[in-house]
């Protein structure tokens, strides 16, 4: 049987552009993985790593035109937001280079003997060493950011681990280009190109996440693929950790001072959020709680004006243009729910921007209505009109994992009046990230950047932004009563490679 084909197609026409490859077979997914675990020595001085990582992001800005235009014909996610994305990941990369060089990663602890402690204290040097092959899924709605060279890919190789890249089918032909622009970059510094495989197909996702020389995953994507990938996982006879980004509402309270202080900033804020890149975001706000009365009327009717003023957009493929038409009408359909701005097709290719009402205590028990406790991709978000802080309370109480939760306050209120302090402390409970007075859209790639959260937002405590992001790819290995000379350089007292560590108790830097 003839391996199928793996065509680039563009959005805004459903049409066909090029067969760029074919669905991996078993044996190309265990050829892929054979390479990449044979590169694993080529990593392992750090400095060639991290200049490894910052030719990738030269190669990438050299090749910018074309992989932005070949992003755009396969996505229609425009040129603008594209040529920032494409800037955020060769940061990335530039970013996890210098955390190479740093070596704080590394964890290092040395504690030389003690016989007068209870109990006696040996030689113990402790640092961490890179898993092995990563298999990587990449995002549909991130070709850049969260795909082939993006922020799992990043921190694996920095950490030290090869990695195979499963393609997105949004995005092939883009995923072909970057993955030759990594291999290049590989190639200057004597590393194997199998460093950064890359495979197609349904079957081959499936292959990679099952093969005995992966040792854990990154998966960005929906709650049903990223749950059966998580389960046959742990279901290997090694399970492997599975860092996942399945879902998220990002769950929004408005109090009902802060509506009546700026109803229109936070409608029109909120209108925004939710339509930025045709609601393609992993944290866009999918669930606001409005107070009922005169200031949440007048934030509905600024929200009202804003989103019914948005343009129709294009979705990143038709499958996802059906399923958001489909969604939408479902819940529309519920008693008692409005559409103030009906959601929807907005064209034959193109979708439109709505909104829809909900009171609060409809979603105070089990039923019908926890449809609108899920995740809608797309360009629509539901608001929830609650009568008192009990109401707000029971809808929040009701909410799954996010990776991110906001609360808008008042001026007095963020000084310490009020509800705001409790408010917080809720949202902690359901959030990686959480906001005061401002929208989740927008993910810095800074140290102290968390993007994760409680299940089903992601399947572990770990970030996959920011520089903990290589955590990930590591475990811990101590060495008890071992001679110097077979030591790795890290652990000598001497300390030739000048890494951040704590030395019989005291941190040096």
């Amino acid at each position: 049987m003839a391996a199928a084909p793996v065509w680039s197609v563009d959005p805004r026409t459903g049409k066909q552009r090029e067969q760029v490859a074919v669905e991996a077979t078993a044996q190309e997914v265990d050829a892929a993985v054979e390479a990449a675990h044979a590169a694993r020595a080529a990593l392992a001085d750090r400095s060639v790593r991290s200049a490894f990582l910052r030719s990738a992001a030269a190669g990438l800005d050299a090749a910018r035109d074309g992989l932005i235009e070949t992003a755009d014909a396969e996505t229609a996610l425009g040129p603008v937001r594209l040529t920032g994305e494409l800037a955020r990941t060769t940061y990335q990369l530039q970013s996890f280079a210098d955390i190479v060089d740093e070596g704080a990663f590394l964890d290092v602890v040395i504690n030389h003997p003690d016989d007068t402690a209870t109990p006696p204290v040996p030689d113990l040097r402790r640092h961490k060493v890179p898993l092995g092959v990563v298999a990587v899924y990449s995002a549909s709605n991130f070709p850049f950011a969260f795909s082939v060279a993006g922020g799992d890919t990043a921190s694996a190789l920095a950490a030290g681990c090869p990695v195979v890249v499963k393609a997105h089918p949004d995005h092939p032909a883009l995923s072909e280009l970057v993955a030759k622009v990594l291999r290049r970059a590989a190639a200057e510094h004597d590393i194997p190109e199998g460093v950064v495989g890359l495979v197609h197909g349904f079957d081959a996702g499936v292959d990679l996440i099952r093969h005995p020389l992966v040792a854990a995953a990154g998966f960005t994507g929906s709650v049903r693929g990223g749950r059966a990938l998580f389960d046959a996982a742990a279901a290997r006879e090694v399970p492997i950790p599975f860092h996942g980004e399945l879902g998220s509402l990002n769950p929004v309270v408005v109090t009902e001072a802060a509506a009546a202080e700026r109803a229109e900033v936070i409608g029109s804020g909120l209108a925004g959020s939710m339509t930025l890149g045709v609601g393609q975001f992993c944290v866009k706000p999918g669930l606001v709680l409005v107070p009922s009365g005169a200031a949440g009327d007048g934030l509905v009717k600024a929200l009202t004006a804003a989103v019914a003023d948005t343009d129709a957009g294009v979705l990143l493929d038709h499958r996802m243009r059906d399923n958001f038409i489909a969604g939408v009408a479902e819940r529309a359909q519920l008693p008692e729910v409005e559409t103030p701005v009906t959601p929807g097709a907005g064209g034959e290719h193109s979708v439109s921007a709505g909104f829809l009402t909900v009171p609060a205590r409809k979603l105070a028990e089990e039923g019908a209505y926890d449809l609108l406790l899920e995740e809608c991709f797309g360009p629509v978000t539901v608001v929830v009109r609650y009568e008192d802080a009990d109401e707000a309370t029971a809808v929040l109480s009701r909410l799954p994992g996010n990776l991110t939760a906001t609360v808008h306050l008042s001026g007095a209120e963020a000084a310490g009046e009020g509800r705001g302090a409790e408010i917080l402390a809720e949202l902690t409970a359901l959030a990686g990230r959480v906001l005061v007075n401002g929208w989740p859209t927008g993910v810095a790639v800074a140290p102290a950047q968390h993007h994760g959260g409680p299940y089903p937002a992601t399947t572990s405590t770990s970030t996959s932004v920011g520089g903990t992001a290589i955590e990930r790819w590591l475990r811990p290995v101590v060495y008890q009563g071992t001679p110097e000379a077979l030591l790795p350089k890290e652990l000598h007292d001497e300390n030739p490679l000048g890494l951040p560590r704590r030395f019989n108790g005291v941190l040096e830097r």
